[in-house]
């Protein structure tokens, strides 16, 4: 199914990691107050785990629609069905979803596609919004930046293959180079000169264009047409998005460059007839842009259709039954001769840079706070550490407040002489439930999947840095190999890690890579050896080597320069550097 649908790469990877460790029963209800009842006396306290539910929600919702929802959900013969997914939410959708269909023994329609992607960054870290990092659905509509801009550069940036980042930057220079004086200036040269009164223009009537056939520029921006045509039906074919996006751009550079090397304002004193064929030909390409480009822009097609006195309800599809890809090989045929265009308008304004600046600090969150913070940091060290001597033999111990202390012989030399981070048993966990600790505010109860028979119970202060919505199904880092603990009347059997800044404001989990295994050792490399089976607390193991667990300036967790380390990479946090892991 995955070759026959084309699935991205990275659904496959998601979905092979899955079945490589067996499929296991997994619990599909949660003990939380929201959610979807389960409709069962002896579970009627318990609620469904969402991507148990949400799935199925697909089908209902469109049953809400239409009594008709069969046509749809229960045609397999006649619908295919293409998926789109943040890649967090595969195995949901390729081995859950299709699972619970299946054993109905029904006729169901099943995925034939899924399109994932990876992560879509912003600035220097991740989209947090109970963090105040980032850009959601309402502050993009309160930037009055048009939805067309939007959804544009969201689309170029679209992280297919790896993570991609958003910055105001590239989001001003997309818009300004890209569409207003790439794609909008063509346009808007094509219909105002087109507009203008007779004698200088063709008072808004589309000209004829005897001979185009055999017009020499006309005829190779035809041929070049015909083959981007052809490539961005089978990049969306194949749910290339960001390439078909890309090829119909392409389109309107070879028209812009058209109108230049034509010099048709010179053609329409010296030589008219190639003059209408240039003005026909390019006005065809407009129309042809607003086809290509409806997809991801509608709102800027419906625009354009407007501005060309198109109706609006008019189909735009590359339909080969109406003969519409013919068509766009010959693009001086699209619009009849005779007809009259509407009113043009620009259709982007430039983004200054001092709306960019502005949008960057409104947007900032806590990231802002974070800087100035560092900067006092920096400050308050570069004072400490005058008339220090620190050895040149490891440069990130310049960079950490602590280490200063551990210039002093007597500090590190046990530390170095008798215990080595090899001794710590840390893990790839996965936390299957996460709820409130019924006794304490501050704590979460967890239970975490380290690939044991059964999972661990694990009490973390977490509750004032994360979301507990962001503590679900999320893999981690465990230490497993700590002494338990009671906490609040809850017996701990691990600890979770965590990076937290300076001052302890910001406090982010250290995250595995997505292909790590549950259960597998995070190591160090250059330090082999066997873990503890329980940590003396006496012999302060984990205190010792905890001073040197950071997250370096790239955002690795690292034991001095040596990166946590698991099979599938390193691991590492979201956007606290040189913060403190514990």
């Amino acid at each position: 199914m995955s070759v026959a649908g084309g699935w991205s790469q990275n659904a496959i990877q998601a979905t092979h990691a899955w079945l490589r460790e067996g499929l296991k029963q997994r619990c599909i209800t949660r003990d939380l107050k929201w959610g979807v009842p389960v409709p069962h006396e002896k579970f009627k306290d318990k609620v469904f785990y969402v991507w148990f539910d949400a799935p199925i929600g697909y089908v209902s919702i469109t049953s809400c629609y239409t009594p008709e929802w069969e046509k749809w959900w229960k045609n397999p013969e006649n619908v295919e069905l293409y998926q789109f997914m943040g890649k967090d939410n595969v195995p949901f959708h390729t081995v859950m979803f299709p699972s619970t269909l299946i054993g109905t023994a029904e006729n169901w329609t099943l995925m034939k596609t899924i399109s994932v992607t990876e992560y879509l960054n912003y600035e220097a870290g991740k989209f947090s919004k109970s963090k105040g990092v980032g850009v959601f659905g309402n502050d993009a509509k309160d930037t009055n930046i048009p939805v067309e801009v939007w959804r544009y550069y969201l689309l170029t940036n679209r992280p297919e293959v790896s993570d991609t980042l958003f910055t105001w930057t590239d989001l001003q220079a997309k818009l300004n180079s890209e569409l207003l004086s790439n794609l909008g200036n063509f346009i808007n040269r094509v219909l105002s000169f087109i507009a203008k009164d007779p004698g200088s223009g063709y008072g808004s009537i589309i000209p004829d264009a005897q001979g185009a056939e055999s017009h020499p520029l006309t005829k190779v921006l035809g041929e070049k047409v015909s083959s981007y045509v052809e490539q961005y039906i089978e990049a969306m074919e194949k749910v290339k998005l960001k390439q078909g996006l890309k090829i119909a751009m392409l389109i309107s550079g070879e028209g812009n460059a058209y109108l230049q090397e034509s010099q048709f304002w010179k053609l329409y004193k010296e030589d008219r007839p190639s003059c209408s064929v240039v003005m026909k030909t390019s006005v065809g390409i407009v129309y042809l842009l607003a086809c290509l480009l409806e997809p991801f822009m509608p709102s800027f097609s419906l625009e354009v259709l407007k501005q060309l006195n198109l109706p609006l309800e008019m189909q735009i599809s590359l339909s080969d039954e109406k003969g519409d890809v013919e068509r766009a090989k010959r693009p001086w045929e699209i619009i009849p001769a005779g007809h009259k265009i509407g009113t043009p308008a620009p259709l982007f304004r430039e983004l200054t840079d001092k709306e960019v600046e502005f949008f960057r600090e409104k947007f900032a969150g806590s990231q802002a706070d974070r800087i100035v913070k560092a900067e006092a940091e920096a400050k308050k060290l570069t004072e400490k550490l005058k008339g220090t001597n620190i050895s040149d033999g490891n440069t990130s111990k310049k960079d950490r407040p602590k280490k200063s202390a551990e210039a002093k012989p007597q500090v590190s030399a046990p530390a170095e002489a008798g215990i080595s981070i090899s001794r710590l048993d840390i893990r790839v966990g996965l936390i299957t439930k996460a709820q409130k600790h019924p006794d304490a505010d501050s704590l979460y109860v967890e239970e975490i999947d380290v690939g044991e028979a059964q999972p661990r119970t694990v009490v973390s202060g977490l509750v004032k840095y994360i979301p507990l919505e962001e503590m679900q199904n999320r893999k981690v880092c465990v230490l497993c190999n700590l002494k338990p603990a009671a906490m609040r009347g809850i017996k701990s059997q691990a600890m979770v890690l965590a990076a937290s800044n300076s001052d302890h404001t910001k406090v982010e989990l250290v995250e595995p890579p997505q292909g790590a295994v549950v259960g597998e050792r995070v190591t160090f490399p250059g330090f082999e050896g066997t873990p503890d089976e329980v940590l003396n607390p006496k012999k302060k193991v984990w205190e010792t080597l905890q001073v040197d667990l950071h997250s370096d300036k790239e955002l690795v967790a690292c034991y001095k320069d040596v990166p946590f380390t698991t099979s599938a990479g390193v691991c590492k946090v979201s956007s606290v550097t040189d913060g403190s892991i514990r």
